[in-house]
């Protein structure tokens, strides 16, 4: 918790991750995050000064993959009345891993590719099915 503004109170939350294992790829682009798993994500998280029903959330990616940190800042409105709903991710992750590469599962259960120019998988040591 950080005093941001020297009055007493703490304003914002900085938040450091690290040890995520691995593979990952940073969002649904399929940019893969590099394989040495020490990825470090630092984040502040606030309510915006002008307007106390946004909050701000400043993320912070150092990895070896990129040639500098890469920041971003997303901004979240407080509903009135929000509808809560539930999402598990492990339900809803259609990345398959193969090796060093991600694919994506579409919804007729085919791998696509993630990104252009993209190899296809190596299934030579996968059984083919009869049709």
């Amino acid at each position: 918790m950080i005093d941001s503004s020297g009055n007493g109170r703490y304003d914002v939350l900085a938040v450091e991750t690290r040890g995520l294992r691995g593979p990952r790829i940073l969002e649904s682009s399929g940019i893969p995050l590099h394989y040495d798993n020490q990825t470090v994500f630092r984040e502040r998280i606030a309510l915006d000064r002008a307007d106390a029903n946004i909050l701000r959330d400043e993320i912070t990616i150092i990895d070896h993959a990129f040639t500098h940190p890469w920041t971003v800042t997303r901004s979240y409105r407080r509903l009135s009345d929000p509808t809560w709903i539930e999402d598990v991710c492990a339900e809803n992750n259609n990345y398959v891993f193969i090796g060093h590469d991600s694919y994506f599962l579409s919804p007729d259960g085919y791998l696509m590719p993630t990104r252009k120019d993209q190899r296809p998988p190596d299934l030579r040591n996968f059984e083919r099915a009869e049709k």
